[in-house]
């Protein structure tokens, strides 16, 4: 028998679990996720990559306004402003570029 008491710790574990669960989407240090949505952070180099929401992004290229990526096997743009692109099921934006390094959301 559960006693009252055991049932609202007995929730918030599996919460917890549940939370955990959601967050695993995220593997790589470079990614810093919500529940459905994650910024990614990579170098602006030949091999950088992240694994985001289950699929892998790797950099491709970019300019001062223009970043190429290949996100869930497929070669995508983004330009600053832009709306997101949808890709592998996916919604993938831009948030910046810099000399270093591009930033970008992926969401579900």
């Amino acid at each position: 028998m559960t006693t009252t008491a055991a049932r609202p710790l007995a929730a918030l574990f599996t919460a917890a679990a549940l939370g955990l669960a959601l967050l695993t989407g995220c593997s790589s240090d470079n990614v810093s996720c919500g529940l459905d949505q994650c910024t990614v952070t990579i170098d602006r180099s030949v091999d950088a990559k992240a694994e985001v929401l289950g699929v892998e992004a790797k950099f491709v290229s970019a300019d001062q306004n223009t970043v190429t990526l290949e996100v869930a096997g497929e070669q995508i743009q983004l330009t600053k402003g832009q709306q997101a692109v949808d890709v592998g099921g996916l919604q993938v934006s831009l948030d910046s570029i810099t000399d270093g390094s591009v930033s970008f959301q992926v969401s579900r």
